[in-house]
């Protein structure tokens, strides 16, 4: 009895495991993806990012679900990777959204705005604060599904052939920056142009910008910009934090099984803190050695900065009082950016102030 037992439940074990398998294979289908990201192989850390989205997701799903990663220019123009994943030629993009400010000013919320939030106050807006769900709804009409993907922190104000000192000094100034802060430094009198990052380095060598700006230390040394421009201001006040996203088709998002929706959000939010604390480990040291190699860092002066600040804000109510879902998403915006200050006032800045006090001693 007790083997033809064994036997009975043997054969219930094996047929058992015949039914599990494909339950398991439907539950985990095997997915390929590719991913096209807005820059260079070169930049670790941003490019980094999406790489470290297509490590986690297939080591969550056994390897089932399978992302490929190309560098800028690979398989899509940099800042056409919106358009590959709307019109279906990739599933999805690693990019900063301000890149796409031609095709609606409201897609700049998604990365930053002139004088915006710092990379705390940021992601508190994104995740707490109603942020991702202002941009889901914005992205919504472009059938695309975004999640935050990698910060810089706030960045620098740039590569200068001449010394900013005044506000005039603007004029006529052939200066590569995207999105919503050319449209402030048009203003001032700048000629903005918007190049990708792999084009930068040439355009600058030959005369063809005066200045340029793109993330700080650690990147901009890569790139070589102190060999041709020896004034690097700052701070980029157009960038207060500058937040990359994940942008996804929503067709194919929605048609994932929901586990594989929740490695992919994982997957970004595994990507926003490290590209964060990557960029903060670094910079000090990149910063010391721009400066051994002779790069002059010098503050924009205050009259720029106030300048800039009312241009800012000119440029903010011409759009919002044009653009209905650029004005919804700028007084959620701009309401959470002032309550943060009220805190950042309090303990944040005075904290900070008095170690950098200290330091200097």
């Amino acid at each position: 009895m007790k083997r033809r037992q064994f036997i009975k439940t043997a054969g219930l074990s094996v047929a058992g495991a015949g039914l599990a398998a494909p339950a398991i294979a439907q539950a985990n289908p095997e997915i390929r993806w590719r991913l096209p990201s807005s820059f260079p192989k070169s930049l670790d850390i941003l490019y980094g990012a999406a790489e470290t989205i297509a490590k986690f997701t297939a080591e969550m799903t056994d390897n089932k679900f399978q992302i490929q990663c190309f560098g800028a220019g690979e398989i899509v123009p940099p800042l056409n990777v919106l358009d590959a994943v709307q019109d279906g030629t990739v599933e999805a993009c690693h990019t900063a959204m301000y890149y796409f400010w031609g095709k609606d000013p409201t897609f700049a919320f998604g990365t930053a705005v002139p004088f915006g939030m710092n990379l705390r106050q940021m992601d508190a807006w994104f995740h707490d604060g109603g942020g991702n769900a202002l941009i889901d709804e914005f992205l919504a009409d472009y059938k695309v599904v975004g999640m935050p993907a990698g910060n810089t922190g706030t960045q620098m104000g740039g590569w200068f052939r001449k010394e900013i000192k005044t506000v005039q000094d603007f004029s006529g100034l052939k200066f590569r920056v995207a999105g919503f802060a050319g449209a402030v430094l048009q203003k001032l009198g700048a000629v903005p142009q918007v190049i990708a990052a792999g084009d930068i380095y040439p355009a600058l060598e030959k005369g063809t910008l005066d200045a340029v700006e793109f993330v700080g230390p650690y990147d901009d040394e890569k790139l070589g910009f102190n060999k041709v421009a020896p004034i690097y201001h700052y701070p980029g006040w157009w960038e207060g934090a500058a937040a990359l996203h994940l942008l996804i088709s929503k067709d194919k998002f929605e048609a994932l099984p929901k586990h594989y929706q929740n490695v992919l959000r994982r997957a970004a939010q595994i990507a926003n803190k490290e590209c964060q604390t990557k960029y903060d480990a670094a910079n000090p040291a990149a910063l010391k050695r721009l400066v051994a190699a002779g790069t002059q860092f010098k503050p924009f002066p205050q009259e720029v900065m106030e300048a800039s600040w009312k241009a800012a804000n000119e440029v903010t109510a011409e759009v919002a009082a044009k653009n209905a879902k650029f004005k919804k998403m700028n007084d959620a915006y701009q309401a959470f950016r002032n309550d943060q200050y009220l805190w950042w006032q309090v303990a944040e800045y005075s904290f900070d102030n008095f170690m950098i006090r200290q330091r200097a001693r």
